[in-house]
């Protein structure tokens, strides 16, 4: 038998209505929700990505420090100020230009194709951290053509000539393992090293455009500070936030140093002290 349907079966437009205003309040609370939980996570992660990075420099540039100044016990190879194993060239700093650090240690190569006893030969590297203006688009400036406030990290490595007593070019070198200006880091602010002696004196002068420690001083330094200032790739906060960065002992020596930059972005400040332990050795 089949069933009477009522008129009535179904529902009222008034119901429908109710439906549709509970269904998109709770959509739209759902995509606040998520908006809310996306954001926290992107700042969570842009602000670990900063810090790794920043770290990952500051770990790289610290072993690298240790090595100044090594060679083989047989090394060959006549002195010359152009080994040095640290010199350093001070910047101004954010907005300017930060400090230029080179690194130079002894090193060796293996030509297989020599007859036994003369495959080994001695040679020099030099390592060398400086900073470009970054080329990164701003895009909080309309226009997009200003590149943002900040550096990009560069490194180079070098080897040295014997024959012509001088570093050869890295494109055209025959070596490898050697480079110029390989980008390692973007969105640095300031990048700052200082020496310091075995008494705790701070080497050389800290102003602008100096090289330290000079030729007479340069066998002389046993730690060497190192800072950096990063910042993140996009704004940080809601509103703008006057930051006084001053990274401890590093940043306030040489004045203008200091990052006083009201905006809404987050800057991360790393600095660890590396030991020179192969410097003074010869």
């Amino acid at each position: 038998m089949k069933k009477k349907l009522s008129p009535d079966a179904g529902l009222t437009l008034i119901e429908i209505l109710i439906a549709v205003v509970i269904s998109s309040l709770m959509m739209a609370a759902m995509f606040t929700s998520y908006t809310i939980v996306n954001n926290t996570y992107q700042q969570v992660t842009d602000r670990a990505k900063i810090s790794q990075a920043g770290r990952d420099l500051v770990g790289q540039i610290l072993r690298e420090v240790r090595m100044a100044g090594y060679k083989y016990v047989n090394d060959d190879i006549a002195a010359s100020t152009s080994h040095n194993p640290i010199k350093i060239t001070k910047g101004t700093g954010f907005k300017g230009m930060c400090d230029k650090l080179e690194i130079v240690y002894g090193g060796i190569i293996y030509d297989g194709s020599k007859p036994a006893g003369s495959r080994y030969s001695y040679t020099r590297y030099k390592i060398t951290y400086e900073c470009k203006a970054s080329t990164i688009i701003d895009e909080t400036i309309a226009g997009g053509t200003t590149p943002i406030d900040g550096f990009s990290v560069v490194k180079s490595k070098h080897v040295w000539d014997t024959v012509a007593n001088g570093w050869k070019n890295p494109a055209t070198d025959g070596d490898d393992t050697t480079y110029f200006e390989e980008k390692i880091l973007d969105y640095v602010q300031d990048l700052v090293f200082v020496p310091f002696n075995e008494d705790g004196q701070i080497i050389g002068n800290t102003t602008s455009g100096t090289v330290t420690p000079s030729n007479a001083l340069a066998y002389d330094v046993k730690t060497v500070d190192i800072g950096l200032v990063i910042r993140s790739s996009k704004p940080f906060y809601r509103a703008d936030k006057k930051l006084d960065n001053t990274v401890r002992k590093i940043m306030s020596i040489t004045s203008g140093r200091n990052i006083q930059e009201q905006d809404k972005y987050l800057r991360e400040t790393i600095s660890v002290t590396a030991n020179a332990r192969n410097i003074g050795l010869n």
